[in-house]
């Protein structure tokens, strides 16, 4: 059974923010970056080209696969600044957030500017809480 396709790689976080082609979307980025490290305490990795990652936990699914996946991070995706947040999403909280779209453990952000800020890093604080450093099994 092949590993995970996306995993840490060492790439550097910086550059990668610093080369997101659009302005606003590369401010908005670097934003959430800062305030994703203020939220959980440890430092943004690269997780595959296009994920900042923070911490990490283990998961293993009932199929035999497993790896490492970190609790939240970013993506400043064309479309939108896409937050993963891999514990999934308190409704509680996210009425408070501002707008948004939702996937599975994927919030959708147009505009960092439409958001309320102290919410994004009570999101970000408690998925992280939630998943750093534990094992997840079937």
């Amino acid at each position: 059974m092949s590993g995970p396709k996306t995993v840490r790689t060492g790439a550097s976080v910086g550059d990668f923010l610093a080369a997101v082609p659009d302005p606003k979307r590369r401010a908005d980025a670097q934003a959430v970056c800062a305030l994703m490290a203020q939220a959980t305490g440890v430092a943004p990795e690269m997780w595959g080209p296009a994920i900042v990652g923070f911490g990490t936990y283990h998961y293993r699914y009932a199929s035999g696969q497993e790896g490492d996946w970190p609790p939240v991070g970013l993506s400043p995706r064309k479309s939108a600044m896409t937050i993963y947040i891999s514990a999934g999403f308190e409704q509680e909280i996210l009425d408070r957030l501002g707008p948004y779209r939702l996937g599975r453990s994927c919030l959708y952000l147009r505009r960092l500017a439409d958001v309320d800020l102290d919410v994004l890093r009570e999101l970000v604080a408690d998925g992280f809480r939630k998943l750093d450093g534990k094992t997840l099994a079937p």
